[in-house]
């Protein structure tokens, strides 16, 4: 039975292997190349011609989680579609009420304002506070 393993084994063995060749090799070529031009920062090989750290409004970040939400969703109605004959009228069922669920989240991220990043930036440039 252990000869069975062997071969994952070895496997496993020579990925492990090859890994901390591959970052003892990336340490030494650091610390050979080091210094004041390696620390500084970059962007498509152009120094930076404004501060590194800014500040991001949060609206961009409620959309990308809303985003994530729905787009995961949709990823759980593919696989309904290929097994919905299979599972006949209570499958389909049971997905209208997790569709059903996903729309009055929706309803509710769009009536709370989430959808509407433009006027969140606007109302925050010009001071007044976002209805």
């Amino acid at each position: 039975m252990p000869e069975t393993f062997l071969p994952i084994l070895f496997a496993l063995a020579v990925a492990f292997a090859l890994g901390g060749v591959m970052l003892a090799l990336s340490w030494v070529a650091g610390k050979r190349t080091g210094g004041k031009i390696k620390l500084s920062t970059y962007e498509s090989g152009m120094p930076l011609l404004d501060r590194s750290r800014k500040r991001l409004s949060i609206a961009f970040f409620l959309i990308a989680i809303d985003f994530v939400v729905f787009d995961v969703e949709a990823a759980f109605l593919y696989p309904w579609v290929l097994v919905l004959r299979d599972g006949g009228w209570p499958l389909f069922w049971a997905v209208m009420v997790f569709v059903g669920l996903v729309v009055v989240g929706y309803a509710y991220v769009w009536k709370k304002g989430g959808l509407e990043v433009a006027t969140q930036v606007a109302a925050r440039r010009s001071g007044s506070a976002v209805p």
